[in-house]
């Protein structure tokens, strides 16, 4: 790992994995920049509120070996690292797109051996991903075993108090604790555990454009450890 490379660990709550937020990630941030403002970006698929483009296959060759000693590190894991999928990513839906679920935090596994990477390159954006409790469970990490639990709470409490407003969850809400923010940065970037509830910090009439040069870009990235 070179040796100028600044690694901060941030607890999310106490007794939970924490993030880790690493600075001056990439060694030409601007290149990835200049990429991605090139590449074709297409709606994404599943649950991402946006749009996505093809990553270079050598911008994992080159991170992988910082992000495994990261793992070990950070959270003692010095098992195989395999990627998922990764690409460059951009936040761009309206609030009156978003479905449901893209209205509350999520996870993005419910494996503990799951962790996921943002990569921040969008110099003009500070706001960037924050981390939840679900006050009624008081869940902030999901397993297998409690996912069933997590989702029928939920279903439950939409049909009392109804469905959260058209909107990015922004800060605490009535059902949701914000725990953690942490903030953008170029050339930031985070790992943390699949399992925890997340989601993007997206501000009340925040900027979402299409546009690689002008919006919120990121490389988001998702992996296994063996």
């Amino acid at each position: 790992m070179s040796a100028d490379l600044e690694i901060r660990v941030q607890p999310i709550v106490p007794g939970n994995p924490p993030v880790a937020i690493i600075e001056d990630f990439a060694e030409d941030p601007s290149a990835l920049r200049k990429q991605a403002i090139m590449s074709p970006f297409r709606p994404a698929r599943e649950h991402y509120p946006g749009l996505r483009a093809e990553l270079p296959r050598q911008y994992w060759v080159t991170q992988q070996p910082i992000i495994s000693r990261i793992l070990k590190r950070v959270y003692g894991l010095a098992g195989a690292v395999e990627l998922i999928d990764a690409s460059f990513s951009m936040v761009t839906s309206t609030p009156a797109e978003l479905s449901i679920l893209q209205r509350i935090p999520h996870c993005d596994a419910f494996s503990n051996r799951q962790f996921a990477l943002i990569h921040y390159l969008s110099p003009d954006f500070s706001n960037g991903t924050a981390f939840f409790r679900h006050r009624s469970t008081g869940l902030q990490t999901l397993n297998e075993g409690q996912r069933d639990r997590f989702f029928d709470c939920l279903e439950a409490e939409f049909e009392e108090h109804g469905t959260p407003p058209a909107d990015y969850i922004f800060g605490d809400s009535p059902l949701f604790e914000q725990v953690l923010a942490i903030d953008a940065r170029f050339n930031r970037a985070i790992i943390y555990p699949g399992n925890a509830l997340h989601s993007g910090v997206i501000p009340p009439g925040a900027r979402l454009s299409t546009d690689p040069a002008d919006g919120r870009l990121t490389i988001t990235a998702f992996f296994t450890v063996g």
